[in-house]
């Protein structure tokens, strides 16, 4: 899939090279992906732009009654992932008991995390959910988990960092990167479980507070667990005990 960027004045390598060096968020300017909107039944083509004051996607063909905007005001939350954007808004399918509608895009281009990723960011805060960490991640330490689902789970890899945790796996949709002040609390029941609990949207009704459970492959001990509660703590200002 091709990504382009819609500058919105002339052509002329010049002007190009200005563009390049000027940060996105003072240019007049779209990031434009191909990109599939799924629907009940298959999806249709079209185009997702990220935009200064919006994103909005763009559906060709007969498919055109489906084109949609949002202002990042009306955007509860927004799910990044390499292989699939969910976007939840605050409007309410009526058929189904009131949910939160949610529009999900699938057949993005490579590259489009890392082209839009600080953007949403700078405009959604932590109301962006990313599923990827950046280039810049260095984990303290990694342990091999699975992460609980009520029908199954997935296996991957949860890694800590100074400022964020991060879940990989190969499972379709279930990879996550939370900051550290995205982050309510972490609890633990033994070596080998850990629960960490974000305002995250999820399941059905997409209700907050989503509680990630991890069985651990290997036990984490009680120091890297206490450094990760007391990150968790400073987030929020709190004491920690730290230095007494």
């Amino acid at each position: 899939m091709a990504l382009r960027i819609e500058a919105g004045v002339g052509a002329g390598l010049m002007l190009g090279l200005i563009l390049c060096a000027t940060p996105w968020a003072a240019r007049a300017e779209s990031l434009t992906f191909e990109a599939r909107h799924r629907h009940v039944r298959n999806g249709g083509h079209g185009t997702l732009s990220v935009e200064a004051q919006r994103l909005s996607f763009r559906e060709s063909g007969k498919g055109n009654a489906h084109s949609r905007e949002w202002k990042y005001e009306d955007i509860q939350q927004l799910t990044l992932g390499t292989e699939v954007v969910r976007l939840l808004t605050y409007e309410d399918v009526r058929w189904q008991l009131g949910r939160d509608r949610e529009y999900t895009f699938d057949g993005l281009p490579e590259g489009f995390v890392a082209q839009v990723r600080d953007t949403l960011l700078a405009r959604l805060g932590s109301r962006l959910v990313a599923s990827e960490a950046d280039s810049s991640f260095r984990p303290m330490w990694r342990i091999p988990a699975k992460l609980e689902r009520a029908y199954g789970g997935s296996q991957g890899v949860l890694a800590v960092g100074e400022d964020r945790v991060v879940y990989r796996t190969e499972a379709a949709d279930a990879s996550r990167t939370w900051p550290m002040g995205d982050i309510e609390n972490v609890s633990s029941s033994g070596p080998y479980d850990l629960t960490i609990t974000t305002a995250e949207r999820f399941g059905w009704r997409r209700g907050g507070g989503r509680e990630a459970r991890f069985q651990l492959k290997e036990p984490l001990d009680e120091g890297r667990y206490n450094k990760l509660w007391k990150a968790v703590q400073r987030t929020k200002g709190l004491e920690t005990g730290e230095g007494k």
